[in-house]
């Protein structure tokens, strides 16, 4: 429930179309709910400006139906993330209008359309095989209510490549860097611009890759100032912190 569903609620009680048990009925939802098996936060909506994301790895296709269910019956918009098509059916059940990313691995439902305010995220991989973590990022920025464009396959073994993009380098408020093998691309893009790099390392590699673990090292040890990192494979974790910088300078703007 945001801010907007409880301002509804109290305008519902005054103008005499609710009653006040009604009222605290739906109210004994928050600050969360139990469903036994999870605890949904209904306040991150309030707190954080976007509800609760539901991570679908671990969970049975029926626990995310319920999840989504209960989340919706709360709030307006849903994100899903590393979802497969199975528990995406599931999710169909509650939410017809929900869509599946594919290669995001992702759902989401939107209710009600977030205005796109700031700047632009730009998402960009090394290599095609960290495509779905770069678009589990852009799925996340999107959703979160950002501008977002994408370039793949730009990676520092066909550098010219990343040059052919510079305009988009310069125009772009968040960059996001995805990176398997050595992790490279970061430190080359963050010496480029001036605005702040996500970098994302991926499992994507040969045996020394250690499953991203190389990627990782070599971009907390970036030589270029301005380089911040986030877990490996975590796609989502750099487009919510890309989203969080990028509306932050919206603000600071106006």
């Amino acid at each position: 429930m945001n801010a907007e569903m409880i301002r509804q609620l109290l305008e519902q009680v005054r103008a005499g179309g609710l009653s006040v048990a009604d009222a605290v009925e739906r109210l004994k939802r928050l600050p969360f709910e139990d469903l036994g098996f999870a605890k949904l936060d209904r306040h991150r909506h309030l707190r954080r400006g976007f509800p609760e994301v539901v991570l679908c790895a671990g969970k049975t296709p029926e626990q995310v139906e319920q999840i989504v269910g209960r989340h919706l019956d709360g709030s307006a918009n849903l994100l899903a993330t590393r979802a497969g098509p199975e528990v995406f059916e599931r999710v169909k059940v509650v939410a017809p209008n929900a869509e599946y990313h594919e290669r995001a691995r992702a759902i989401t439902v939107v209710n009600e359309p977030v205005p796109k305010t700031g700047g632009t995220v730009l998402v960009i991989t090394a290599g095609t095989a960290d495509i779905p973590v770069a678009e589990e990022a852009a799925v996340t920025a999107d959703i979160l209510g950002n501008r977002v464009e994408t370039t793949y396959d730009v990676g520092v073994a066909g550098i010219h490549r990343l040059f052919g993009q510079a305009e988009k380098l310069r125009e772009a408020s968040v960059l996001i860097v995805v990176a398997g093998m050595e992790g490279a691309l970061p430190s080359v893009v963050g010496g480029l611009v001036d605005k702040p790099v996500i970098g994302v390392p991926t499992s994507t590699g040969y045996g020394a890759n250690f499953g991203g673990v190389t990627p990782l090292l070599a971009m907390l040890n970036s030589c270029a100032a301005g380089v911040v990192v986030v877990n490996i494979d975590n796609g989502f974790g750099a487009g919510y912190a890309a989203s969080l910088i990028n509306h932050l300078g919206a603000k600071e703007a106006t």
